[in-house]
């Protein structure tokens, strides 16, 4: 299993919008892609920092949303939201429950 890791920084006053985003368009997206075994937001509302985590079956899987522009639109909905450009990391999960 692999897992994208996206690390954002959200504006103030916006988490709350940036959290409906992602649970009502990029969660329902993302479970239409092959391969996708998951997806994770964990918030910080005190200093507006969120970390999106996304289980993959393989990394093919996972990197198949860049060559297609799936990520990028992702991304896009977020547009207006984000404070800074998030920063993605790959991996491969070693151990899981």
């Amino acid at each position: 299993m692999y897992a994208r890791v996206t690390i954002v920084q959200v504006l103030p006053g916006k988490m709350d919008e940036a959290i409906g985003i992602f649970r009502d368009s990029v969660v329902p997206a993302a479970k239409e892609q092959k391969g996708h075994k998951g997806h994770y937001l964990l918030t910080e509302r005190k200093n507006g920092k969120g970390i999106s985590i996304s289980l993959w079956e393989t990394e093919a899987d996972m990197t198949a949303g860049e060559s297609s522009g799936h990520y990028r639109q992702q991304l896009a909905k977020f547009k207006d939201i984000f404070a800074a450009p998030p920063v993605r990391e790959d991996y491969e999960v070693s151990v899981q429950p």
